[in-house]
């Protein structure tokens, strides 16, 4: 109850007070990026029951001759780059929160496509709701490995409490202030998961 007291306060305060942030760069996307403005895509909440995630949208929709979606690299312009390291693109989430779809903390929501590659220990990620930010994302955030990030998203689910959260929240300010992290090595952003190593699997 104490966590989603905590989610609903500080979900609604900022978005109520972000208002004319969030209005700007609603135009500001519509003017660079196109429409629609928002991002929304089917993601696994908690145990793994699907639900609408909101983003400001961050790339384009440009196309190749066959109609098929250029790559992340060619679709994130400049400006999407400052929205992802702004975090700035999170922000919509926040109505998620809200709804209770998510909460501020939690394992970040993935693509339901990776629900068949998890293993078992992977899996118990679903067993809390999905967060805007998470003990992976201030120990690494894109610069992990996946079964790093697994391993923190875990930790977190068996460790959870209210301070934890309240530290994870302190932590993600300094981390969108230091715009760490950003992407993964390489990348413009996080590579695909495939699925564990067996040797990773062995080991949980």
């Amino acid at each position: 109850m104490l966590k989603r007291s905590l989610d609903i306060l500080v979900s609604g305060l900022v978005l109520l007070l972000a208002l004319p942030v969030l209005l700007l760069l609603a135009l500001l996307i519509r003017l660079k990026l196109g429409s629609p403005v928002l991002f929304m895509q089917k993601r696994p909440g908690k145990d793994a029951i699907p639900f609408n995630m909101l983003k400001f949208r961050s790339m384009t929709s440009e196309t190749d001759e066959q109609g098929e979606l250029l790559s992340d690299e060619r679709r994130l312009t400049r400006f999407g780059q400052w929205l992802r390291a702004s975090s700035l693109d999170e922000l919509p989430g926040l109505i998620n929160v809200l709804k209770g779809d998510m909460s501020l903390v939690g394992p970040r929501p993935l693509l339901e496509d990776y629900l068949p590659l998890y293993n078992a220990k992977q899996q118990r990620r679903h067993d809390v709701r999905p967060g805007i930010t998470g003990w992976a994302q201030v120990n690494g955030r894109n610069a992990l490995s996946w079964e790093q990030k697994f391993i923190y998203d875990v930790w977190y689910v068996d460790n959870q409490s209210f301070w934890l959260d309240c530290k994870i929240l302190a932590m993600t300010v300094l981390k969108v202030i230091n715009r760490a992290d950003i992407s993964h090595a390489g990348e413009a952003t996080m590579s695909r998961f495939t699925g564990s190593p067996i040797e990773a699997d062995k080991h949980d």
